[in-house]
């Protein structure tokens, strides 16, 4: 599913998220930086060790929740991956905005490095337990809110792994 928004397209697929063409893509990583399972574990083992021995170096006090950081992209077809931390889901209002920030701040460090392509999976929805219907929504709002305002970017994708997370951003995209 596409639309446009303003200059820049928006996207929904299926797939995986280390296989995309865009210029960066978003590693929902954990506070440490330390690498694990999930996406962060697939895009740590497809991109290498080149990733882990950034992070280490650039960021020892790891990334707070909300906030994004960014590295080089190993043997990843993208240049860069921006390594964002999303909450933990504990039903609260903050897990709400924090979930929000993740994704804004992403967008707001592909735009401070010139990163004109973005690919985002759907963050905290793995082991951090963040409902797909509710995080979904974030997500959509989110990214909407922003490319309605001034950005550089061109494309903004966001790549659902299973089928089930596809389909509810695919029902939510199109309200």
């Amino acid at each position: 599913m596409k639309t446009q928004i303003n200059k820049t397209a928006f996207e929904i697929t299926s797939g995986d998220i280390t296989q995309q063409d865009t210029e960066a893509i978003v590693n929902a990583a954990n506070s440490r930086l330390a690498g694990g399972g999930g996406v962060d574990g697939a895009i740590h083992r497809a991109g290498g060790p080149a990733i882990m021995a950034e992070t280490r170096q650039k960021y020892p006090g790891g990334c707070p929740t909300g906030q994004a950081v960014i590295t080089g992209a190993g043997n990843l077809k993208a240049k860069y991956v921006i390594h964002t931390v999303g909450p933990i889901y504990h039903g609260q209002p903050q897990d709400t905005e924090l979930l929000a920030s993740a994704y804004r701040e992403s967008l707001k460090l592909a735009d401070k490095n010139g990163i004109k392509s973005i690919s985002f999976p759907s963050i905290s929805t793995g082991a951090y337990g963040y409902p797909v219907e509710e995080a979904a929504r974030i997500a959509l709002e989110t990214i909407k809110n922003y490319l309605a305002g001034e950005t550089g970017l061109k494309l903004v994708r966001l790549v659902l792994f299973s089928d089930f997370d596809f389909s509810i951003y695919k029902k939510t995209f199109s309200r």
